[in-house]
C-alpha cells in the first residue's frame, strides 16, 4: 500500500513543480489556429505520446529504471546527458531541468532513496543535468513500483498535462477533457508494453513538427506558459 500511495504523489498533476506552467509547445499550436478543439486536442494528445514521449522521455524513464535497479550510476549519468542531447529546443530542455530538480528536492529527506539523493549531489555539483524523466525512473524505482506502474504513471501524469493546458487554452470543457483522457487508456496501456524493455536505439525519434512549434513558441509576443 506505501509503494501505490508514494506513486500516486509522484504522478500528482498538482505537484508543485511548475509543471502547469510548461505546455510543451501545444500554445503555439492553438494560437497557429492548429489546434481548436477537442477532436484536434486529443490528435495532439495521441500524436505526443505515441510520436514523441513515447521514444524519449517514456524510454528514458525505463531505462533508467533498469540501471537503477542494476545500481549503474554511471548509465544513469549517461542517459541523463543523452536526454540533454534530445531535446532540441531550448526551452523544453530548461523545462525539463526545472521540473526534475523541483520534483528531486520533494523527495529529498526520504530514507532510502539513495540513487535519488545521489544524483540530485551531482546535479548540484553541475556534473548532471536533472532532467525530469531520468528523476521520475529515479524515484519510481526508489519507491519499490514495478517498471509497469512506472511507466504507466508517467504517461497518465504527462497526458493529464497536456489536457489540462489544452481545457485552458482553448479553452475546452472540463468534460470534454475527463472524456479524451478516458478514452487514451488503451494507447497508455500499449505504450507501456512496448516500453517495458526499451533499448537505448529506441532513444531519439525525431519529431521535427513538435521540435519546431517549441522553437517557434520561443519567439511568441504574449503567452500564458513558459514553453
Amino acid at each position: 500500500m506505501t509503494s501505490l500511495l508514494h506513486l500516486l504523489h509522484l504522478c500528482d498533476p498538482s505537484l508543485p513543480i511548475g509543471g502547469f506552467s510548461h505546455s510543451a509547445g501545444l500554445e503555439t499550436y492553438v494560437l497557429q489556429g492548429i489546434v481548436t478543439n477537442k477532436i484536434k486536442t486529443k490528435e495532439f494528445v495521441t500524436e505526443q505520446l505515441s510520436r514523441n514521449i513515447h521514444f524519449t522521455d517514456a524510454a528514458l524513464v525505463s531505462l533508467v529504471f533498469q540501471a537503477a535497479f542494476k545500481d549503474d550510476f554511471k548509465t544513469i549519468l549517461a542517459l541523463d546527458t543523452l536526454c540533454n542531447a534530445v531535446k532540441l529546443p531550448s526551452e523544453t530542455r530548461i523545462a525539463s531541468n526545472k521540473l526534475g530538480t523541483r520534483l528531486l528536492k520533494i523527495f529529498e529527506k526520504e530514507e532510502g532513496f539513495l540513487l535519488p539523493n545521489e544524483y540530485y549531489q551531482m546535479i548540484k555539483t553541475g556534473k548532471a543535468f536533472g532532467h525530469y524523466c531520468i528523476v521520475f525512473g529515479l524515484l519510481a524505482h526508489a519507491m519499490n513500483v514495478t517498471k509497469g506502474e512506472s511507466l504507466a504513471a508517467f504517461y497518465y501524469n504527462v497526458a493529464t498535462g497536456f489536457i489540462t493546458n489544452a481545457v485552458k487554452l482553448i479553452p475546452l470543457g472540463q468534460q470534454d477533457g475527463q472524456e479524451i483522457l478516458l478514452s487514451l487508456f488503451p494507447l497508455i496501456n500499449e505504450l507501456v508494453k512496448n516500453n517495458l524493455n526499451a533499448g537505448i536505439e529506441m532513444v531519439g525519434y525525431c519529431c521535427t513538427g513538435f521540435d519546431i512549434k517549441c522553437m517557434q513558441h520561443e519567439q511568441v509576443y504574449s503567452r500564458l506558459y513558459m514553453s
